[in-house]
C-alpha cells in the first residue's frame, strides 16, 4: 500500500515555503521562493506555481493545504488563490486558508491562544476554546501593517530624511543605511530617491531595512530604539484588540521574521505584561496540520513533536528563520 503524503504551503509577502511530509510527521522535501502576496505582487501566481510544480506529480500526494496572504480578506483575490491551488492539484484534497490562521494553527496546534504576527505585514489572530477565531490588523502596507518590518523600514526612511534635514536629531541610522545600501551620501536626496524609485520589490526591500534598524538600536542609537519601541506599541495594540476574545490571560505567542529582534520581542512582552509561550510549530507546520486534518490523521503530541524536529533539520536556506518576514 502506498504511503500517503501531505503538502503544506506557507506564503507571505517576502517568501513562500513548501514542505512535503509523511504520516509520521517527517518532512521529506522542501522548497522556497519569493513573495506571493496578491495585494502588491502582480507576479504572485507565477512565483507560487513555479515552486509548487515540482510537487504536482508526486504519486503519493493525498492532501494539500495552502496558507496564503490576503486569503479571506479580498474576495476577488481569494477566488484567484483557490483557483490556483485547485488547478495545480485537481486530483487531491486541498484547502486554502489565511497565512496568519496557518501560523496560529501551527503555534497552538489548534488550541486557544493569541498570535501576534510581525513580518512584512502585521496582524493578530485569536482562537477561543470553541474554535471561533477573531483577528485585528492585516490591512496591508497602504492602509495599515503597523509594527511590521515594512512599517519599521518606512519609518526608518522617514527618520533618516528628517535627520538629514535637521528636522529630527541626528541618528546613526543615516550613515549606516547609506553604507549598507551602497549610496553616495554627498547628494543624499538624489541617492536615496534613486534607490527608492528603482526597487524591484519595494515592499520586501523596504521591509529588509528593519534588520538595520534593529542592529543600530542594539548599538544604543536613540532614534532606532524609538522606532523599535513605537513598533512594539503598535503590536501590543494588535494583541489587546483581540485579547478579550479568548480571555486577557490566554497564552500568547508570536510569528514573523521581525520578531528575530530580541529588543522588539522584549518591548512587546513588556507592554502585554508577560512573556510569550514558545510556538509548537513554525507557520509551515500549521499548513501541514491543516493538510493532515483533511485526511483525518491523528494530530497528537507525538506527531507534532516529529514535525517540529523535522522542521529543525531542514536545510538552513529553507527554514522559516531564513526569511525576513513571513508573513503578511
Amino acid at each position: 500500500m502506498n504511503e500517503e503524503l501531505i503538502l503544506g504551503i506557507d506564503g507571505g509577502g517576502s517568501k513562500v515555503l513548501v514542505a512535503l511530509a509523511d504520516r509520521s510527521g517527517r518532512i521529506r522535501r522542501t522548497a522556497r521562493g519569493g513573495g506571493v502576496n496578491p495585494m502588491d505582487n502582480p507576479g504572485w501566481r507565477d512565483e507560487l506555481e513555479r515552486h509548487l510544480l515540482p510537487f504536482r506529480d508526486e504519486p503519493n500526494l493525498s492532501a494539500v493545504a495552502a496558507a496564503l496572504p490576503a486569503y479571506g480578506e479580498v474576495a476577488r483575490l481569494s477566488a484567484l488563490q483557490r483557483d490556483a491551488i485547485a488547478q495545480l492539484f485537481p486530483k487531491v484534497r486541498h484547502a486554502v486558508l489565511n497565512d496568519v490562521e496557518g501560523a496560529h494553527l501551527g503555534a497552538f496546534a489548534g488550541q486557544p491562544g493569541i498570535l501576534v504576527l510581525s513580518g512584512t505585514g502585521s496582524m493578530s489572530w485569536a482562537r477561543d476554546a470553541a474554535g471561533v477565531s477573531a483577528r485585528a490588523g492585516g490591512w496591508g502596507h497602504i492602509l495599515g501593517d503597523e509594527g511590521s518590518s515594512h512599517w519599521i523600514g518606512q519609518k526608518a526612511l522617514n527618520l533618516v530624511g528628517q535627520s538629514l534635514d535637521a528636522r529630527a536629531p541626528e541618528t546613526a541610522l543615516a550613515s549606516i543605511l547609506f553604507d549598507r545600501l551602497g549610496l553616495d551620501r554627498s547628494d543624499p536626496i538624489n541617492a536615496l530617491g534613486d534607490w527608492v524609485t528603482t526597487l524591484g520589490n519595494p515592499r520586501a526591500e523596504i521591509a529588509a531595512i528593519s534588520v538595520i534598524v534593529d542592529e543600530v538600536a542594539q548599538g544604543g542609537d536613540a532614534g532606532a530604539i524609538g522606532l523599535i519601541e513605537e513598533a512594539a506599541h503598535e503590536l501590543a495594540k494588535h494583541f489587546h484588540a483581540v485579547a478579550s476574545h479568548c480571555g486577557a490571560r490566554a497564552d500568547w505567542t508570536h510569528a514573523g521574521g521581525t520578531f528575530a529582534s530580541a529588543l522588539l520581542l522584549e518591548a512587546v512582552a513588556r507592554r502585554i505584561g508577560r512573556p510569550p509561550v514558545a510556538p509548537k510549530l513554525p507557520p509551515v507546520g500549521g499548513a501541514l496540520v491543516a493538510a493532515a486534518r483533511l485526511l483525518d490523521w491523528q494530530v497528537d503530541e507525538r506527531w507534532l513533536t516529529h514535525v517540529a524536529a523535522s522542521a529543525r533539520s531542514v536545510p538552513a536556506e529553507h527554514r522559516e528563520s531564513s526569511f525576513n518576514s513571513d508573513e503578511g
